[in-house]
């Protein structure tokens, strides 16, 4: 089965790459997540620039990651020779309790077995290949940088001759090599005992995180990788991107192709709190920061997304010159979406809140911080739910009455609460109570349709959604509710195509939706899995796994037919839903173990 997306990730919590199965380095932006890429051969084959290595046919080649780690190894064998390409970019805590995260990368080369002999394909393509690139070769590096932006320059350090690399020549592998693609000139010497050093700390630092995160009986290895992958993701400030990709389609050959290399409140929102659950609560702490700052006092307007550095505009700007993957135009940079109105993303928000309150009691000015914020999220939602918006499908067309926005509302109310029962605050208590209580009587009456005997995707239509699915997770009905047993069995029987969901499938402004949504179907394994359909959760679950790519990778969707992955890669949504889902049948094959008495 050819999943296609078959690339590995590294990175460092600064800025990240894709690397092919092959090797080859196909997708990386430096210095940061959101900069223009170096390498984009993943949008254009041809413009986009690579780094590679070119073997004989006598070779093949098997990737996988270092067990435990984000460190990447492509590992290429023919019968005579064999060599590793370790791929990583350094990520530590340095002497001063900083964590050390420069925007550079490491490819140390490691000879196993005979003479290897490759050549190197070096191509960079800075400023997302606008300009033509120009290329100096020094006695220390190889300089590149865009004739139409000179001001960011890339440097390529190796123990490999740098003419050897400039003119592709053959190179024989007698001993380890290595290479450093560095934004910054390095001011140190740069040799291969710096790299084994700053392999072996970054090392280290993947082994320690990955030995705090809370094992578990069953799937721990996928749940472990969804998780590395997950941390990925996370900006060092604690913002959290939603994918490292930029334009990879829903669909081949179609225009739903958008830039996801920013911070959404809803997807952050549930990533976190995915992290936070499973031993990591550092990461809510930053990212509880981030929207702090984000937040300050003389910004009363909220948006759905920002900027990885809180950026209120994110303009987008179509590249005309790159023919997107396999020809799937436009390639996007920046997103739009962040003029929508979309509230459901504040009842995610206030659900991670409301957790943080519970379960990481921090200092008084931290409390207190957090709960001016919690009165300003709590009047935006008081003022706004009951107006129509553009749903958590971010739909481009007109506002609709989302029944998911509207139980979204009544979360964020409901935990808003709850935190104000905590802290004493019982005028707050109330009102907020009585106004989820007019969101939830609202929604009953109408968002039930009773030809569907379900609840449908906005109060004036009968289409089906999949976030309706979220009522039970959220705590708006429980999973006893005869009216979410009818719900889940209609959307099921709606949605459900070749053993995928999809989001929705009526109409919308781009036409018809054509491919499934990879965290809906993770919905609805959750959905069957409450409503006692336990076997069948589990087969539906252990078969979306096999669409995964050879290292564990999810795309945000698939398509329906092939099972190949298509969107933004790797998928933040996609992840956090495998783990939240892998939970599940984790914690309850752990509760049979537990209570299993031999005869």
């Amino acid at each position: 089965m050819n999943h296609r997306l078959n690339y590995g990730a590294v990175g460092n919590c600064r800025t990240a790459a894709l690397i092919s199965e092959t090797g080859n380095i196909e997708w990386l932006c430096l210095p940061e997540f959101d900069s223009p890429s170096i390498f984009a051969a993943l949008l254009d084959r041809e413009k986009g620039g690579c780094f590679g290595f070119e073997v004989s046919e006598a070779y093949r080649t098997e990737q996988s990651y270092i067990p435990h780690t984000n460190i990447l190894s492509t590992h290429f064998i023919s019968d005579e020779a064999e060599f590793t390409v370790l791929d990583f970019m350094p990520y530590y805590r340095a002497q001063n309790s900083e964590h050390y995260l420069p925007a550079e990368l490491y490819r140390y080369v490691r000879r196993i077995r005979g003479v290897p002999r490759f050549r190197v394909h070096y191509a960079p393509a800075p400023d997302y290949a606008r300009g033509k690139t120009i290329r100096n070769v020094g006695t220390e590096y190889i300089e590149s940088y865009s004739s139409l932006n000179a001001t960011d320059r890339q440097y390529l350090y190796s123990s490999i001759p740098l003419e050897d690399i400039e003119r592709s020549r053959e190179i024989v592998l007698e001993k380890d090599e290595f290479f450093l693609l560095s934004y910054n000139e390095k001011v140190i010497p740069v040799d291969i005992e710096r790299e084994k050093l700053e392999y072996c700390r970054t090392l280290v630092y993947w082994l320690n995180w990955s030995n705090r995160t809370k094992k578990y009986t069953l799937y721990n290895d996928v749940i472990e990788r969804s998780l590395l992958t997950l941390k990925l993701m996370s900006y060092y400030n604690g913002a959290m991107l939603a994918a490292l990709t930029t334009s990879l389609p829903e669909t081949v050959g179609k225009v739903r192709n958008w830039d996801y290399r920013f911070c959404w409140l809803r997807d952050a929102s549930m990533s976190i709190e995915t992290l936070f659950k499973v031993g990591h609560p550092g990461v809510a702490q930053r990212f509880m920061r981030f929207i702090q700052s984000t937040f300050t006092a003389d910004r009363d307007s909220f948006q759905i997304m920002y900027g990885i550095r809180g950026e209120r505009q994110l303009t987008e700007t179509i590249l005309e010159h790159l023919s997107g993957y396999k020809g799937s135009k436009p390639v996007r940079i920046g997103n739009d979406a962040y003029h929508q109105r979309q509230n459901d993303s504040f009842g995610y928000l206030m659900d991670l809140i409301y957790q943080y309150y519970r379960l990481v009691p921090g200092p008084l000015d931290e409390i207190e911080d957090m709960w001016e914020l919690v009165k300003k999220i709590q009047a935006n939602v008081m003022q706004e739910w009951r107006k129509p918006d553009k749903g958590i499908w971010e739909i481009r067309g007109e506002e609709r009455h989302f029944v998911s926005s509207k139980v979204m509302c009544w979360v964020a109310l409901d935990r808003g609460a709850r935190i104000a029962r905590m802290l004493g605050k019982y005028d707050c208590e109330k009102r907020w109570q009585q106004e989820a209580g007019l969101i939830r009587r609202d929604v009953l009456e109408r968002g039930w349709k009773e030809e569907l005997q379900s609840f449908s995707q906005t109060y004036d239509n009968t289409a089906l959604d999949a976030s309706l699915l979220l009522m039970e997770p959220y705590g708006f009905l429980d999973a006893d509710d005869i009216r979410y047993h009818k719900t889940v069995k209609a959307v099921k029987a709606a949605l459900m195509h070749n053993g995928l969901m999809y989001r929705y499938n009526s109409e919308d402004d781009f036409g018809m939706p054509s491919s499934a949504f990879t965290i809906c179907t993770f919905w609805l394994v959750r959905a069957l899995f409450v409503t006692g359909e336990k076997a069948e959760a589990r087969c539906l679950f252990d078969e979306v796994l096999r669409y995964g790519n050879h290292v564990g990778l999810m795309s945000e969707d698939l398509d329906f037919d092939t099972k190949e992955q298509l969107g933004n890669f790797p998928q933040a949504y996609s992840h956090l839903s495998l783990v939240n889902t892998a939970i599940l049948f984790a914690e309850e094959d752990k509760h049979r173990s537990l209570h299993f008495v031999r005869p």
